[in-house]
């Protein structure tokens, strides 16, 4: 009986707590016969003020995300050499900033990241070696695949280079 009177306490100031939480409570409440100020420094709820924060507008080199950059422009299936790419890796490849940022849809999984590496940038390849960071060991790390969009940076625009991706083993 006494567990049951706890559990039934516990519930009610849990309750309280959190109809509590949403509502705008002051500080501070004034002595009898006072007056209350506003407190300064209040959020505003204007519909013209964004609250939420602008999505990033460039994808800076080595930081992986789901989407293609806005404005990339898709390499053509014919100018990216994917001979070298296990069976049902993705092959999409894009360019950015003039054609000096290549924008590769990578894999990865669990706790690994997707990284990218312009290894050789002759005048009519480039060759990209996509790879895997290693899982911490000690680690629990999910059983899922992911395909990223990795930027790699290239010295000179890529212009009718190919480009040839290769897979090396995680770092």
């Amino acid at each position: 009986m006494r567990y049951l009177a706890k559990a039934a306490g516990t519930g009610a100031i849990l309750l309280m707590a959190t109809a509590c939480a949403g509502q705008n409570v002051p500080i501070s409440q004034p002595a009898a016969g006072g007056t209350s100020e506003v407190p300064t420094g209040s959020v505003s709820t204007s519909p013209s003020e964004s609250v939420l924060p602008a999505p990033p507008s460039a994808n800076p080199p080595g930081k992986p995300r789901l989407t293609v950059p806005e404005g990339s422009t898709p390499v053509p299936p014919a100018k990216v050499d994917t001979a070298a790419l296990p069976a049902n890796y993705p092959h999409e490849v894009w360019t950015a900033n003039g054609g000096t940022i290549l924008n590769i849809r990578a894999q990865e999984g669990g706790c690994g990241h997707a990284l990218g590496e312009a290894t050789e940038q002759a005048g009519d390849h480039v060759v990209v070696n996509l790879s895997e960071t290693k899982a911490q060991t000690g680690r629990m790390c999910t059983m899922d695949i992911r395909f990223p969009v990795i930027s790699v940076a290239l010295a000179s625009p890529l212009d009718q280079r190919t480009v040839v991706l290769k897979t090396t083993p995680p770092k």
